[in-house]
């Protein structure tokens, strides 16, 4: 993809989302037709030219200093994974970074697969920045059976979410699931704009799924650290699971998600039920998850 038409339309679509009011501007008219600040706006609060302002959002985010860019997150009031958005764009956008990607793993090493079989009584997986489930545990695999269903491999979460219509059913909020996954695919790409495995991967997710496509155009990016998912497994019902998501050090591109719940609660005590189950299934016999009415 290309980079300087993400800086474009990642910036514009920031600068579209802040009011003058929440910008603090005292004197404006009131009867404007761009939506959310104008660009001289943007550049008076960040302390540049309406000149280079505009050729940052031309998308020439090449060789910009940190300086300036902190000024442009404060402008557009950027949350921390926006600010590091922008950070990686300007990053990507050096000539050093036109000719190599980052290396995405493909498998785990036997020492985290280890750890993970280790990890008995928590579901956990890890996963790349694609999205693709590269291993998990065995009741990581039983919570996300209709997940692991799909006889190919690896795993992507992404085409299971937009592309499979059991992700409407097994997500208790499959908006916010969908929504979740744009923003973590966006922010990939961000840090990694030529890989052409990603590339092909939101390709055919704006071909084969108009939804995918609304909320990529959106330009929105998360950090996905921590939360809480609601699941509704075929098995084990309701389920409200804690997650902390931890990076590999050592594979810089993969991550270890798990999953928790409070001591007594519902949901522990469906794990329970989970666990038994899974000792005598595998990913592949999970039932169906119920049609949708």
């Amino acid at each position: 993809m290309d980079n300087r038409d993400e800086a474009k339309a990642f910036l514009s679509s920031r600068r579209a989302k802040i009011t003058p009011e929440q910008a603090g501007l005292a004197h404006y008219n009131r009867n404007r037709r761009v939506p959310g600040l104008r660009r001289s706006e943007v550049a008076d609060l960040a302390g540049v030219s309406v000149e280079y302002y505009a050729q940052l959002e031309r998308g020439g985010l090449a060789g910009v200093s940190d300086s300036v860019l902190d000024a442009l997150s404060r402008a557009l009031y950027l949350n921390e994974a926006e600010r590091e958005h922008l950070f990686d764009l300007a990053r990507a956008a050096g000539p050093a970074r036109r000719s190599r990607h980052r290396r995405l793993a493909s498998e785990v090493r036997p020492s985290v697969a280890r750890v993970l079989e280790g990890m008995t009584e928590v579901p956990a997986f890890v996963q790349n920045g694609h999205l693709d489930v590269l291993a998990a545990n065995a009741l990581g695999q039983a919570l996300y059976a209709p997940v692991f269903a799909d006889p190919s491999r690896p795993v992507n979460l992404a085409r299971f979410n937009f592309l499979n219509p059991r992700a409407r059913t097994f997500w208790g909020n499959w908006e916010r699931a969908a929504a979740d996954t744009v923003a973590m695919l966006r922010t990939e790409a961000g840090r990694d704009p030529y890989n052409k495995a990603l590339t092909d991967l939101i390709g055919e997710l704006s071909a084969r799924s108009d939804e995918f496509r609304v909320r990529w155009g959106a330009h929105d990016v998360q950090l996905h650290r921590t939360g809480v998912k609601h699941i509704r497994h075929p098995v084990a019902g309701e389920l409200d699971l804690s997650y902390d998501v931890m990076d590999l050090t050592a594979d810089p591109s993969l991550t270890l998600v798990a999953f928790s719940a409070e001591a007594g609660s519902p949901t522990s005590d469906a794990l329970r039920i989970l666990a038994s189950w899974a000792a005598s299934h595998q990913p592949a016999d999970a039932p169906a998850a119920p049609n949708q009415t």
